[in-house]
């Protein structure tokens, strides 16, 4: 009997262990804790890889402010409020729906968004994600949760802009990955295309990589760990947060976008889920550019690629 209750003994320390490295796990990668947005800050990415393109991301923001917009706000699909801003090129125009990145916000990541669907006559709704920005929430789920997010504000927007509205999901980084996932769901007519820019294939293996190149630690002995505080203190499963998987559904045109110096998401992520979609698509890499700055590396190339993909029909020019 002693050795039997030391052993139990023994079992629930180890669980505890478990659970408590789990929890440190969940909230390294996906809790968010609440801070009060201080408007006076240009929110730039760290890393030196932005240093050049600072100056115009900061010009990007500040006309971005100064924009007229509507401010708009649904309820997730689990009562969460999520927030988004909506900027009109011309009334009856095309609208591309924005989705940020990983631990960032609409602002930050969409400004120079807005500049580009404007010089190809679309509208903008920019939305801040669960857990970032101006949304509720204080969990992030590389997607898994996001992706329905996303088709509640697609419900949302052909209600608001009537039944001919055309709209095209943009995503990037975790956006991009968000919009992938939700190409293979069922969508309504009115959604006429996927824009992804640096998206992973999958949270599993980007979570792995990060744990191996970043922090060092056995990626196999690690991500169990992560899973599991996902499951237990986020309520989801990252490997359900599969874009590769879930473009194999993909009914409507998915066009892809990476740089080829991305050292954070590795470009051949959106080559596996370029292979992986059936629908019309392309791919397009940007050379010399880091993650997040295909647009502003070369907007030319994006331009004209993302002009003649979606042709004249995404245009109110």
């Amino acid at each position: 009997m002693k050795f039997l209750i030391i052993g139990l003994c023994a079992l629930a320390a180890l669980a505890a262990l478990a659970l408590l490295i789990s929890y440190i796990c969940f909230r390294m990668a996906f809790y968010v804790p609440k801070k009060r947005p201080v408007p006076e800050e240009y929110p730039i990415p760290d890393g030196k890889e932005y240093i050049p393109y600072r100056d115009q991301m900061i010009q990007w923001i500040k006309e971005t402010r100064a924009m007229p917009h509507e401010d708009m706000e649904i309820t997730s699909f689990d009562g969460l409020k999520l927030r988004g801003r909506y900027f009109e090129y011309a009334p009856g125009a095309p609208i591309e729906l924005m989705l940020h990145g990983y631990r960032g916000e609409s602002e930050r990541d969409m400004s120079g968004g807005v500049h580009r669907c404007f010089s190809l006559g679309r509208s903008a709704l920019v939305v801040d994600q669960r857990a970032c920005g101006r949304s509720e929430g204080t969990v992030i789920t590389f997607g898994a949760k996001e992706h329905k997010d996303c088709l509640y504000w697609v419900d949302h927007m052909v209600k608001r802009f009537g039944p001919d509205v055309q709209i095209i999901l943009t995503g990037i980084s975790m956006g991009a990955a968000t919009v992938v996932m939700a190409s293979g769901c069922e969508l309504p007519k009115n959604v006429i295309g996927v824009l992804a820019d640096c998206g992973c294939s999958s949270a599993k293996d980007i979570i792995k990589l990060v744990i191996r190149t970043r922090i060092g630690l056995p990626p196999d002995l690690a991500y169990p760990f992560v899973r599991l505080g996902a499951k237990v203190f986020g309520n989801f499963d990252p490997n359900t947060a599969s874009p590769v998987d879930w473009v194999k559904n993909a009914k409507v045109p998915v066009i892809f976008y990476h740089g080829d110096a991305d050292d954070f998401v590795p470009s051949y992520m959106s080559q596996e889920m370029f292979d992986a979609c059936p629908s019309r698509k392309q791919i397009v890499f940007i050379p010399g550019a880091a993650h997040g700055l295909a647009f502003p590396k070369d907007p030319e190339t994006y331009l004209q690629t993302l002009s003649e993909f979606f042709g004249p029909e995404a245009s109110s020019k």
